[in-house]
């Protein structure tokens, strides 16, 4: 396998040349940008037969996109937070159209006020609207992930975004295996789709009220139901092949663990070493890596959580619900009607690119090992760094 010093940008931009898909339409946002204009060059080099179509907003980009789809091509864009907002509106036409698109994200914060930074507020805020949402640790896990997501959008017949955090993978560079260009041809695949609109006529978009809407509706629900066995079928496979596992989650230190740390993206690799650390101590803390959430493993991480005496919960993002960030809340929902229930503390943390580091996770960790001794959770939703 070619080994090779990457940023997390030009991992997904080179999955994005060795998929070589046949139309590509995006248009330019920080800190995604440098996506789209490596496989620019790849375009303007000859080095893929993809369709680049420049266009003039990012609402403009997904419905090329979604236009394209629907044509019976493999689409692909890269975009982030103002950038998804303003395709939110398509978002929704996509999942709803079965459309296999794959999105490379760059989380980045949503404004007021204008920050360019990393936290998860873009992607968590469209997390409703038909998407499968997959989180990468690192460059690897981008590169990876991305190469899967051509496999399960196909198969589920669902749009899938695949994100890195903004600047601290997007721009870090970091050692890449990736694999040859014919072993990725041979691991995604003929194109799937369920269109072509030279084969047959049909209707796109049509009104759709009363009569059928709640049933087509359904048919997207029903597609996110059965993804967790897909996602987890294509992870396996790559695995099998290139021997990198992945999956809707990773659990790491949790088999005796009474405190379980749950996080998505780069944070996870801090909170590793925090754990080796802590365990050096005898803190018996493990970690649950997310990386999707959208479909939410409910089911799996109620199995899995439940004999924990505390789960801490590091959230990169609010709802504005008052009751936590959306990976606490969600799990929270999970775990109601697991016979056994842990406690369940909230951190918000690293808002508009905010660090967090070993120390600070450390610390939350020992606040844990404080709860379970008095068995109760005095501040369900707290903080960390914030400065107040």
């Amino acid at each position: 396998m070619p080994i090779r010093a990457l940023t997390g940008n030009e991992a997904m931009a080179e999955a994005m040349r060795q998929i070589n898909p046949d139309v590509v339409a995006a248009y330019p946002i920080t800190p995604a940008t440098e996506i789209v204009q490596l496989f620019a060059s790849f375009v303007a080099d000859g080095l893929v037969d993809t369709e680049f179509v420049t266009v003039e907003s990012e609402h403009s980009a997904i419905a090329a996109c979604t236009g394209a789809a629907a044509g019976g091509a493999r689409v692909m864009t890269s975009t982030s937070s103002q950038g998804l907002a303003l395709m939110h509106e398509i978002l929704y036409i996509a999942a709803g159209l079965r459309a296999p698109i794959v999105i490379c994200g760059v989380n980045r914060s949503m404004s007021a006020p204008i920050n360019i930074h990393c936290d998860h507020s873009d992607t968590m805020g469209s997390r409703e609207a038909g998407w499968i949402q997959i989180f990468a640790e690192d460059a690897q896990d981008a590169y990876d992930l991305t190469i899967q997501a051509i496999r399960i959008s196909e198969e589920v017949l669902l749009p899938v975004i695949v994100s890195t955090d903004a600047f601290i993978i997007s721009h870090s560079m970091q050692r890449v295996d990736m694999l040859e260009d014919n072993e990725v041809q041979e691991f995604i695949g003929p194109h799937r789709s369920p269109y072509s609109l030279f084969e047959k006529t049909i209707t796109i978009g049509p009104l759709d009220l009363q009569d059928y809407f709640f049933e087509h509706k359904r048919q997207e629900i029903d597609a996110m139901w059965k993804s967790p066995p897909i996602i987890e079928k294509v992870a396996q496979e790559f695995a099998g092949k290139f021997g990198r596992s992945y999956g809707l989650f990773e659990a790491y230190q949790t088999e005796d663990a009474e405190q379980v740390l749950i996080a998505c993206g780069s944070t996870c690799g801090t909170a590793r070493v925090a754990i080796d650390t802590l365990r050096e101590k005898g803190v018996k803390v493990g970690l649950l890596k997310l990386n999707t959430m959208r479909p939410f493993p409910h089911q799996k991480l109620s199995d899995l959580l439940s004999k924990a005496k505390l789960l801490t919960v590091l959230d990169r993002s609010v709802t504005m619900s008052t009751m936590g960030g959306p990976v606490y809340v969600e799990l929270r929902s999970a775990l109601y009607d697991a016979p056994e229930r842990p406690l369940l503390v909230d951190y918000i943390y690293g808002l508009g690119g905010r660090d967090i580091d070993v120390e600070q996770i450390m610390d939350v960790a020992l606040k844990g090992e404080q709860i379970i001794k008095k068995n109760k959770v005095e501040k369900p939703v707290d903080y960390i760094g914030l400065r107040e």
